[in-house]
């Protein structure tokens, strides 16, 4: 579960916050695009890392690859479409780290057939990595994980009520996750699937 290779951290660390920030960011302006001003009146509107890096979880994320950033406040009461709109929010985020991961990639491609150099083809190769397992790992429908808001959105309210019950046991679930195989046989092979699906549109394009 942890890793201490130096190289790797140090190249991971640009990806990592490139991945929280445009994640949170996405959120908070979807939120604001959409009616609801919590997250610009709690400064969230913004690309400066320092409005949305944990510390801790930042270095949980590079050592234990389980971390956190810090969450975007929104309130769906604000919104005209409270089920409809909390939905995209919270989709907004793993969509935003989709669209980065392609860029990288993309930028990826170019780096490696033109200069050949093995520490930015590293950086670039993080930053595919990590925006798109943000992306698959926050879609999981587990409280309070942006899967989890999507899934109570569309369940009945009675079954939603039911389902915010297992907040309470969230981070204990996390926690099996990761210690189980789960991220070897789903996670792993969902990225590679992105990551070939990316690479189609790439040499399709070029």
């Amino acid at each position: 579960m942890f890793d201490f290779n130096l190289m790797y951290i140090v190249a991971g660390l640009p990806g990592l916050i490139i991945a929280m920030v445009v994640h949170e960011y996405a959120h908070a302006q979807v939120a604001v695009w959409l009616g609801d001003f919590t997250p610009r009146m709690m400064g969230r509107l913004t690309l400066d890392p320092r409005a949305h890096v944990d510390p801790i979880g930042m270095i949980m994320l590079l050592v234990a690859h389980f971390g956190w950033a810090k969450p975007v406040m929104i309130n769906p009461h604000n919104f005209k479409e409270p089920r409809r709109d909390d939905i995209l929010v919270s989709l907004a985020g793993p969509v935003a780290n989709l669209i980065t991961a392609f860029i990288a990639l993309l930028f990826l491609c170019i780096l490696s057939s033109q200069i050949h150099d093995k520490g930015g083809i590293l950086v670039f190769k993080l930053i595919t990595e990590y925006n798109i397992c943000f992306a698959i790992f926050n879609l999981i429908p587990l409280p309070p994980l942006d899967g989890s808001h999507v899934l109570k959105q569309l369940l009945p309210r009675d079954l939603a009520y039911h389902f915010e019950s297992l907040e309470r046991y969230s981070f204990i679930l996390l926690i099996l996750i990761l210690i189980l195989p789960i991220p070897r046989l789903i996670l792993l092979p969902m990225m590679q699937y992105i990551l070939d699906f990316f690479y189609s549109i790439i040499v399709f394009l070029f």
